[in-house]
C-alpha cells in the first residue's frame, strides 16, 4: 500500500494557521522598534549587497574601516604653530617633517598668514627673531588680563634700562662689556634683567664669561616684531 503524499508547504502553513486561528494570542509589541522600522525607507536595505552584508555578520573584523586622510604640510605647520612655546624655525619644522625645505615653510606661514588675514581671524602669525609665533591681535590682548589678571609691573631703574639698551644693540655682551660702557658695576642690574625674562645667557663658558642676548619677551614688551626695528640713532 502507497504511503499517503507529504502535504505541501502551503498545506501545511494553512492548516497551523486554522488550528492557531481557534486561540487568543498576545504578542507584546515594543514601540521603539516599531518606530525604527517606519523610520528607515525600504531603499535603505537594498543599497547594502548581499554578500557584504553577510561577511560583516560572519566575521566583524573583515569589515574595513574607512581610513582618515593624513594631515597636508600646512595643518601640521598651523598646528605646531598652536603648540606655542619659542618661535617656531624653519629648520626647527624641516626636522620634524620629512621632505619640507626652509623656503617650503616660509611659503606654508605665507599661506596661513593670508589665510587668517581673509578670515578676519582674531590672531596673526608675527616673525620673532629667526622664527614665528602664533599671537592674538593688539585689540584682543586685553582679554589677558580679564581672564588672568594684570601683568605684575616691575619697574625698571635707569640703570636697568642703560644695560638692557646697551645688550639690545651690541649682543651678544658680556657683564664686563657692560660694565666698561656703563663705567660702573652692572652684576646687579644684569640679574634683574635676567630674572624679569628680558635677557638671557646665550654664551657660556668662555674665555670672556657668560655673554647676554635678549629674549623674544624684551620685544613683546617693547612692542617690537624684530631687532631690525629697535630705533636708530638719531631718531
Amino acid at each position: 500500500m502507497a504511503a499517503p503524499p507529504e502535504p505541501s508547504p502551503l498545506e501545511l502553513g494553512q492548516a497551523a494557521a486554522a488550528r492557531l486561528g481557534g486561540s487568543d494570542w498576545a504578542v507584546e509589541v515594543d514601540e521603539s522598534l516599531a518606530l525604527e522600522a517606519e523610520a528607515v525607507p525600504p531603499t535603505a536595505v537594498a543599497q547594502v549587497p548581499v554578500a557584504e552584508a553577510r561577511t560583516a555578520m560572519l566575521f566583524p573584523s573583515s569589515v574595513q574601516a574607512p581610513t582618515e586622510t593624513p594631515p597636508s604640510p600646512l595643518q601640521i605647520v598651523e598646528a605646531m604653530l598652536f603648540v606655542g612655546g619659542p618661535p617656531l624655525t624653519a629648520e626647527k619644522v624641516c626636522s620634524a617633517v620629512r621632505g619640507l625645505t626652509p623656503e617650503k615653510v616660509r611659503e606654508l606661514i605665507d599661506e596661513l598668514g593670508r589665510k587668517y588675514r581673509r578670515q578676519n581671524r582674531p590672531y596673526t602669525i608675527q616673525p620673532e627673531g629667526d622664527g614665528f609665533a602664533l599671537r592674538v591681535k593688539p585689540q584682543y590682548r586685553s582679554l589677558r588680563e580679564k581672564l588672568y589678571g594684570g601683568p605684575k609691573e616691575a619697574r625698571l631703574s635707569q640703570p636697568s634700562l642703560d644695560a638692557l639698551s646697551l645688550i639690545a644693540y651690541r649682543q651678544p655682551m658680556t657683564t664686563a662689556d657692560v660694565d666698561a660702557l656703563r663705567g660702573a658695576d652692572s652684576t646687579g642690574v644684569i640679574r634683574q634683567l635676567a630674572r624679569l625674562g628680558l635677557i638671557v645667557a646665550v654664551e657660556r663658558g668662555g674665555p670672556d664669561g657668560t655673554k647676554y642676548g635678549t629674549t623674544p619677551r624684551f620685544l613683546e614688551l617693547f612692542h617690537l616684531s624684530s631687532l631690525d626695528d629697535l630705533p636708530r640713532l638719531g631718531e
